[in-house]
Parts: C-alpha cells; structure tokens; sequence
C-alpha cells in the first residue's frame, strides 16, 4: 500500500481552484468581516454537482453575500436556467444583488428576502437540486420542505454538517428511507470551516 503524501493540507492547498476576480475580493470581504463561506474548493464542488445533474432549477437556502450562489447558477448551460435563493437578512440580500449584478448573473437568480421556512412554503416549483446552508439547528425542520420541493432523482446537498448542532440532521437523514445519503468529513480550503463535513444525498 502507497505511503499518504507529505503535509496532505499543505499538498492539496495547491490544488484550490481558479476563481475570478470577484469571488477573490468576496473571499477576502469574508475574512474581514466574518463572513462565512464555502470557499473556492466547495464552490467548485457545486458548480460540478450541478452540471453533473443537468440542473436547470436550483434553490439555495442562505444567500449571504451570493458567493455559492454565483459557483451555482454559474452551472446552467442554457439562458434558462435558474437559482432561487434565500437570505433573511436584507443588507445581506442587498450585497447579493449588487454582487450578481457584477458577476453577469442576475438575470438567472431570483433572491427572495425572508424567513427560509416561510419563503419555502409558498413556493410551488420543483427544483433539481438544493444547496442548504442556514442555521444548522433549522436543518431538521427543512428537509421536509426539501423533499417536497425536490424532483424524485434531485440532489440535495446539505454543508457544515460537521457542527454539532446538525447532528439531528446527519442521524435523521442517514436513517431514512426517503433519501439516498453519503456525509464526507474533509479538509476544505478557505472554507468556514476548513475541516467539516458535507451531506450528499439523493431524493428517493
């Protein structure tokens, strides 16, 4: 059996990926005002997940400042394509706008500002895959919401799912029927934090 390489976050450090301009100076906006968020490795992941799904109806729950939202819609391959996201803090929501504005995206994101529970329940879409990054303690009381709002066959994928207030959720998904699920602890560059867990699960 090969030997693991030498210094494994220093060596994958290396490998975080190319961003624009832009989502460097979110990044660094983060850090100052601590802010959090996935970062450029997770970021990656989700514009990946989305493309791999053929995702053309995204929701994302937690907009911040709309730096996983821009990896997100970023995905589409067609004009037609869109992100509902939302954020239950105005300022928050406003930066976001202004931030998909100067990321040519806006056209494709439809930031709703209000409670994540209420704001889902008026929704009527079904969407093909959902980002989930509120309150950790609230995800239990989503992924009822996410079940219904998700296509049979659509990805949900949940992050810090390494906190210990997500702890009823990782045991309620892994449990249940209704879903098809993997949680990967992981070193995570840049993100918030840089070791955590992600929930990868399928809509059964």
């Amino acid at each position: 059996m090969s030997d693991l390489v030498e210094n494994p976050e220093k060596y994958f450090r290396q490998f975080v990926p190319k961003r624009s301009a832009l989502l460097k100076e979110l990044e660094a906006e983060a850090r100052g005002e601590d802010i959090p968020i996935v970062g450029p490795v997770v970021g990656e992941l989700l514009f990946i997940l989305a493309r791999i799904a053929g995702a053309g109806k995204i929701l994302e729950l937690g907009t911040a400042t709309g730096y996983s939202a821009i990896f997100l819609a970023g995905a589409f391959e067609t004009p037609q394509g869109r992100l509902t996201t939302l954020e239950n803090d105005p300022e928050m929501a406003e930066r976001a706008r202004k931030n998909f504005r100067r990321a040519g995206l806006d056209s494709q994101i439809d930031i709703r500002v209000g409670d994540a529970f209420e704001e889902m329940e008026k929704i009527a879409l079904s969407f093909d895959m959902i980002f989930m990054d509120i309150d950790k303690e609230d995800y239990v009381g989503a992924l009822s919401h996410c079940r219904r709002l998700l296509r049979k066959g659509g990805l949900l994928v949940a992050d810090n799912v390494g906190f210990k207030e997500a702890d009823p959720f990782n045991r309620l998904i892994f449990e249940s029927l209704e879903w098809k699920s993997v949680s990967l602890l992981s070193f995570l560059p840049f993100h918030s934090p840089e070791k955590d867990g992600l929930c990868l699960a399928l809509r059964l």
